[in-house]
């Protein structure tokens, strides 16, 4: 594995660095989970009120996936111009994208309005959200994780990573107060329009937070020194198409737990178990205030002992956690649906937290935003979107019985334990290298794909 001291940047910008992923990826999430909440709770009956219960959900939930699909074409190409023409201009480019989109949403004649045309136009602006938000993560996470001492690039690429749950508890915390405050008609009415209209404003900080961030020190070496990819899509399939695929197992499991648990939860709390819909929101607001601190705290521990150790345990716990999810979640206790949701996602960080750090690490600079970026968002199509769909259709199957969703939790977290173990440790962990000034992460013109080829050949 090569080792390298790439430029490193100054304390001021890495901590401008920091602080502008994490705040911009909150407002990008918060646009991105604000829909995911309302095609629970609210859309069913806005847009398809024609359908009964489960299928007016599963129709709304269909539009949250679609969102997915477009997520893997904006990560190829703000990938392509973000290892083109640099990290910092698709950032710009993906925050304003979600917050004209989200925005939109909010003045959206309803099916009793408009008619057919309603829920297409929920459909035309869900995916322009999904395009920018797959741009997204490859920006902030190499915004973080560039501009970083090489001894703790999982804790800065924890950064952008917390901004997910942070956005996430924005955008329920806006539906629960809305929810607690208003009647259910006036909620109904207008009161679901107000989180999409704040929007704008939150886009507004964020743009003004990102434009004045600076560059990063390892695409403007790759630049200086003539090693910008003319085809990184191209490119990366063709040098590095190994990293890819373990970047898609790596991130299949953790991608299907958490919308499991933040977006079929609030479905299979509302409408199988028959608990207001605050009882699953609250569990959800304790969950991402804990996730936000748990996350950093993962990827600081992946500095230590290394990524694919912390990794590795995520995946397994949560494996073994499926079944005692939904046996707590079937007390019908408050405590316990909380308790159930809190352990699930904790689990989970031991995933999410070091994964920044962890796959961009696997791909050299040229290509690290295309590569990451596509494995990450063709592993969100695959294992994100779709699993709240698939778990309303399990549902259906066994007479809304969880153990099939349970099921489906396990198989997917086998696939992230095998992707995970046929990786390369991409950082060693300072504790066991002894030394905390160094790191394997490849400077321009170098890879990760030459351990990666070994290890898969070793290993099959």
């Amino acid at each position: 594995m090569t080792t390298s001291t790439p430029a490193t940047s100054s304390a001021d910008m890495q901590r401008r660095a920091r602080l502008g992923s994490f705040i911009g990826t909150t407002i990008e999430w918060y646009d991105f989970y604000l829909y995911g909440t309302a095609a629970a709770l609210v859309f069913p009956h806005l847009f398809f009120p024609s359908y009964s219960p489960l299928t007016g959900t599963l129709l709304a939930l269909l539009t949250y996936s679609a969102g997915f699909i477009a997520r893997p074409l904006g990560g190829v190409i703000m990938g392509h111009f973000g290892d083109r023409i640099g990290r910092k201009a698709m950032l710009v480019s993906s925050l304003m994208i979600m917050g004209v989109a989200t925005t939109l949403i909010g003045v959206l004649p309803t099916f009793a309005v408009a008619g057919i045309l309603a829920p297409i136009l929920l459909l035309v602006l869900r995916i322009v959200q999904g395009f920018g938000v797959g741009g997204e993560w490859g920006g902030a996470v190499l915004v973080a994780v560039e501009h970083a001492p090489p001894s703790r690039r999982g804790l800065f690429g924890a950064w952008p990573q917390a901004g997910v749950p942070a956005g996430l508890l924005l955008a329920n915390g806006v539906f629960m107060s809305l929810t607690l405050t208003l009647s259910d008609e006036a909620f109904m009415t207008w009161g679901w329009r107000v989180g999409f209209l704040a929007s704008s404003v939150m886009i507004a900080i964020g743009l003004l937070i990102r434009l004045k961030m600076e560059e990063t020190p390892d695409f403007q070496k790759a630049k200086d020194d003539g090693h910008i990819a003319k085809f990184p899509i191209v490119e990366v399939f063709r040098k590095q198409w190994k990293q890819v695929l373990l970047a898609v197992g790596i991130k299949m499991s953790q991608n299907a737990i958490f919308y499991i648990i933040t977006v079929f939860a609030l479905t299979y709390v509302t409408t199988v178990l028959e608990l207001p819909r605050s009882v699953a929101l609250i569990g959800v607001l304790a969950a991402s205030v804990v996730s936000m601190f748990t996350i950093l705290f993962f990827g600081r521990l992946s500095d230590e002992y290394g990524r694919r150790r912390v990794y590795l345990i995520g995946a397994v716990l949560s494996a073994l956690f499926a079944f005692p999810f939904f046996l707590l979640m079937d007390t019908k206790s408050s405590l316990l649906i909380w308790a159930s949701i809190v352990i699930g996602l904790v689990f989970h960080d031991l995933m999410y937290g070091p994964q920044a750090a962890f796959m961009s690490e696997l791909f050299e600079p040229e290509l690290r935003y295309t590569g990451a970026s596509v494995g990450y968002q063709v592993a969100s199509l695959l294992a994100g979107g779709l699993s709240p769909v698939l778990a309303v259709l399990l549902l259906g199957l066994a007479d809304n019985r969880p153990w099939p969703v349970a099921l489906y939790m396990v198989g997917l977290s086998v696939i992230t334990i095998i992707a995970t173990f046929f990786s390369p440790e991409t950082h060693r962990g300072n504790r066991r290298r002894g030394n905390p000034g160094s790191a394997d992460f490849p400077s321009a013109g170098q890879s990760n794909a030459h351990d990666a080829g070994n290890v898969l050949t070793s290993r099959s």
